[in-house]
């Protein structure tokens, strides 16, 4: 499954309300590491397909749904189980810190 832009209005459906666990990655444009880090949860997402979701979120475009969230810095991965946030990551991960984080 290709990655899914995450915006204010399929956030609840897309991720509150999935019966997968779903990885989302805050990012911008304009930021190096999050350039870094996209191929590599592209590749994950293509991966884990069917056993993980995983939903972006550009802050200069969801600003609401980043504050929200209290993203202070990104990349900001977060990790959603049944709703709710069970794990938290800032910065740029390899492809092993990736899984690591997804299946621990």
């Amino acid at each position: 499954m290709a990655e899914i832009t995450l915006t204010k209005d399929n956030f609840e459906q897309e991720v509150l309300k999935s019966s997968l666990p779903v990885v989302v990655d805050f990012w911008a444009t304009w930021c190096g590491p999050c350039q870094m880090l996209a191929p590599i949860l592209e590749e994950v997402a293509n991966e884990l397909d069917g056993k993980i979701k995983v939903g972006k979120v550009n802050v200069d475009e969801e600003m609401e749904l980043a504050m929200g969230h209290k993203i202070a810095s990104i990349p900001t991965l977060l990790l959603f189980e049944n709703g709710e946030i069970k794990k938290k990551s800032l910065g740029y991960l390899t492809k092993d810190q990736l899984l690591d984080f997804i299946n621990n």
